[in-house]
Order: structure tokens, then C-alpha cells, then sequence
């Protein structure tokens, strides 16, 4: 039997089904396949391979853990990262991590990227090793005697990134760039530990770190 609609009827059936195809649309796949998709955006400044890219000052990330990557993402989007006139990188990143506004973005892209090879960036600073062996003394306490990071204490496995970057982060800390802000509880952490070091010391201790690999 077919059934008429009145008129009114008739003008409100394109509505309904539109509706009905609104809710049967699909959210974006959560996981790898979104965070493929999503790091197209992220590699004209840290690569393809994640191993970044110092003319831009874009760090290597590939490899670095998920919960990291997770925690940086959402630091940038709290707006405790990349806020500061001083840290001219943070604040081109932050644009990019706050693009990430669906549910389970920020997780997807950094699954993918923590999927990704790990890169050990070549040395570029010069310090002295044997010097910043001793100062490396207070990092173990969170990094680890192998620097390989303790997730429990929000440290990353610092002997994966650029030496550069890690200057230029110790550098922030210690200005205040980083870690000032009472909601990054962790970096105020690091920015205590900063403050001790001259910059000479920043490079020394660096460079006992690049001999952990």
C-alpha cells in the first residue's frame, strides 16, 4: 500500500533524511589510520620520518613514547606551551596542536608518531662530556642513569632528541619560557633543575647524554 504524504509532509522529507544520514555519519577512525592521515600536517616541519628539522628548529619525534607526545600536545593546547614571546618555535607549534579538535586526535597522531622508527640526531654542540657527567648526577633521578625517561615521572627518554633542542629547552626552563606556569606541574619541575646550570654546564651535560646511546 503506498502511503501519501500531505503536503507538509512532502516538504519535510528532505530534512528528515538528511537528518537520518547526520547521524549515520561516521566519526574519523581513532588509531593509526587517523594518525597517518593527521601527521600529513606535521611533516613539512618534522619530516615524513619524524626526524625533524633544525633550519626550522622542528626537533626529531619519531619514536618518542605516546604518552609524551600526548602530554606536549595537550601542554601546547593548555596553553602552558608555546605562549611565551621568548620560544619563537613553541608558539608555530601551537597552532598545529590546537588544530586537533576532534576526540582522540591528540592520541591518534601520537600513536603514529611513537609507531615511527626512533631517530638518534648527529651531535652539534661541542661541551664537555666528562664535565657533565657530574651534573648529569641530578637529571638520573627522573631520566635514568641510560636517559631513557620514566613515564611515571613524565620524563622522556631525553637521549632521542636533537642536542640543540635540548639546549634550547633547558634555555627555556631557565628563563621561564617553560615551566613557569603553575599548570605544568612537571615543568616546573625541570625549571627548578634548570636554574643551576650555566650554559657552558647546559652543554656539558648534553653532551654526556649523546654518549647514553
Amino acid at each position: 500500500m503506498m502511503v501519501r504524504l500531505p503536503n507538509a509532509g512532502k516538504a519535510l522529507l528532505p530534512l528528515l533524511i538528511m537528518g537520518v544520514a547526520a547521524c549515520d555519519a561516521t566519526p574519523p577512525p581513532v588509531g593509526m589510520v587517523r594518525g597517518a592521515e593527521l601527521f600529513e600536517t606535521c611533516a613539512p616541519c618534522h619530516g615524513d620520518a619524524g626526524v625533524g628539522n633544525p633550519d626550522i628548529a622542528a626537533p626529531a619525534i619519531a619514536g618518542l613514547p605516546q604518552w609524551y607526545v600526548e602530554e606536549q600536545l595537550r601542554g601546547f593546547q593548555n596553553e602552558y606551551r608555546g605562549d611565551h614571546a621568548g620560544d619563537l618555535p613553541g608558539l608555530r607549534m601551537r597552532p598545529m596542536a590546537v588544530s586537533l579538535t576532534r576526540d582522540g586526535d591528540v592520541e591518534s597522531v601520537s600513536q603514529y608518531v611513537a609507531s615511527l622508527d626512533a631517530a638518534y640526531p648527529a651531535s652539534t654542540l661541542h661541551g664537555n662530556a666528562g664535565a657533565g657527567a657530574a651534573s648529569y648526577v641530578v637529571c638520573v633521578a627522573c631520566h635514568g642513569e641510560d636517559g631513557l625517561g620514566n613515564p611515571d615521572l613524565h620524563a622522556p627518554p631525553i637521549v632521542q632528541l636533537d642536542d640543540w633542542y635540548l639546549l634550547n629547552q633547558l634555555r627555556n626552563f631557565k628563563s621561564g619560557a617553560r615551566g613557569a606556569r603553575p599548570d605544568d606541574t612537571w615543568g616546573q619541575t625541570m625549571r627548578v633543575n634548570s636554574l643551576a646550570l650555566t650554559d657552558e654546564a647546559m652543554q656539558d651535560v648534553i653532551a654526556y647524554v649523546q654518549t647514553l646511546r
